[in-house]
């Protein structure tokens, strides 16, 4: 393989895609091997080092939400039926599995106001980025609309799976919080747009014309791909509703706790005329040979499945598991507790912002109406804020500042229906210390 690719070695293959400062220049020190007994130890001192969540306040989002998540969900999910299953290559051993995933794609859909929806995806960041190649492969266009306002982070992964393929990528800015109209009128008039994506609420909490911003791109000729935040779509208008020929989400916030970090959810769904390119795979109903009903996988487009050559993505993971539990979490909120809990959001965060903003320094920069995320210009650098409220078992925000450089003054706030009014009055009490 080597030789083929015209390299000496794996080190220098490394190389050309790895920087130097990346690099092991040397073996790394670990520490002599332990006992399970040493070991155990070890851990849980490390873990005794975490603040306890009982303690602490979390009003960071910027793509992952500490939402409630009732009691019957983990207990649930975690069935050993469920738990320890793989992927249901053999449906008369996997009904089970299959029915509770296609359960999701029917939720998905009525979720999203979609035509079809996949098994799920690795995270929303990975959903984006095959959105936008699926999207790509239906026209002969290679630029792709980008508004600045979409998740720093799902911008990068779309960069990186980009990045082989003959395509060019335009940044919309969103000077105001929202995507610009003009620049993006602008973008649209060059030839060439094959897809246009936006987030809904965007990466600063805002809230996006969504319908305007698909009429543009349909009006272009090019496909509209829309991120959503799952909860929101308890109170707002669905992607379908707007038009989007695709949307695509982190499912995290529906029964997923924050864990560190993870494991994710990407959602996907699309118009039915994407059915044949939509990675993933898509679980069916249909009969068996006594009439009874069944559930196998009916499309798949991964490259283990299919003729490599026909496979439209081959790095589509699905998260079955994480899934599962978003399923169950939509079952047992329903159409009335999904939007009491949006309702909780939108209440809550405004009444925060409107403390916030009424502090001496501190201000709303963006006057677009919002879900549960603001952002708040702060008198001090944001790092020093989140820096000394954490000492005091607030997590106060995202500064801004880690995803564009020009916003050291600017904190990410969000609410969600778990935070209580004294949290937030807690959160306001201390930012104003700060501030005075």
């Amino acid at each position: 393989m080597l030789k083929a690719l015209g390299v000496e070695s794996v080190e220098v293959l490394f190389q050309q895609q790895i920087p130097d400062h990346l690099r092991l220049s040397e073996p790394l020190r670990l520490p002599p091997p332990l006992s399970e007994m040493e070991l155990i130890a070890e851990l849980e001192a490390e873990a005794a080092q975490n603040q306890p969540a009982a303690r602490s306040a979390c009003f960071v989002g910027a793509g992952m939400y500490d939402h409630f998540i009732p009691a019957a969900l983990p207990r649930l999910v975690a069935r050993a039926e469920f738990y320890t299953s793989y992927t249901p290559y053999q449906p008369e051993a996997s009904q089970g599995m299959l029915q509770a995933t296609y359960e999701y794609q029917s939720l998905v859909c009525a979720l999203t106001g979609m035509d079809v929806s996949n098994a799920s995806n690795y995270d929303g960041a990975t959903a984006l980025a095959e959105a936008v190649i699926m999207c790509l492969g239906d026209a002969d266009r290679k630029r792709i609309i980008l508004s600045q306002a979409i998740h720093p982070a799902a911008r990068a992964v779309l960069a990186t799976y980009t990045q082989g393929l003959d395509c060019e990528t335009v940044i919309v800015p969103a000077p105001h919080g929202v995507t610009d109209r003009s620049a993006l009128e602008a973008a649209l008039a060059q030839p060439g747009a094959a897809v246009v994506c936006a987030q809904q609420p965007n990466y600063f909490g805002c809230l996006e014309d969504m319908a305007a911003i698909s009429s543009l791109a349909h009006a272009a000729g090019a496909q509209f791909v829309a991120s959503v935040y799952p909860t929101s779509l308890g109170l707002l208008k669905p992607p379908g509703q707007y038009g989007a020929d695709v949307a695509v989400g982190e499912g995290q916030p529906l029964g997923s706790p924050l864990s560190y970090g993870g494991p994710l959810l990407g959602i996907f769904a699309c118009k039915a005329h994407h059915i044949r390119r939509m990675p993933g795979r898509i679980i069916g109903a249909t009969t068996d040979a006594d009439g009874r009903r069944a559930f196998c996988m009916t499309l798949q487009t991964r490259e283990q499945h299919i003729r490599r050559e026909r496979a439209t993505s081959n790095i589509c993971t699905n998260e079955a598991l994480v899934a599962l539990a978003s399923a169950i979490y939509l079952s047992l909120m329903g159409r009335r507790g999904l939007r009491t809990v949006a309702e909780l959001c939108v209440q809550k965060a405004h009444y925060a912002a409107k403390r916030i903003a009424a502090l001496p320094g501190f201000g709303l920069p963006f006057a677009a109406p919002f879900f549960n995320e603001f952002v708040v210009e702060t008198p001090v650098p944001a790092s020093r804020i989140v820096e000394a409220l954490a000492a005091e078992g607030i997590i106060a925000g995202r500064d801004l500042a880690l995803d564009y450089p020009n916003m050291e003054r600017r904190l990410l706030v969000c609410v969600t229906e778990r935070r209580t009014r004294q949290q937030i009055d807690r959160l306001v009490d201390a930012l104003s210390r700060l501030g005075s």
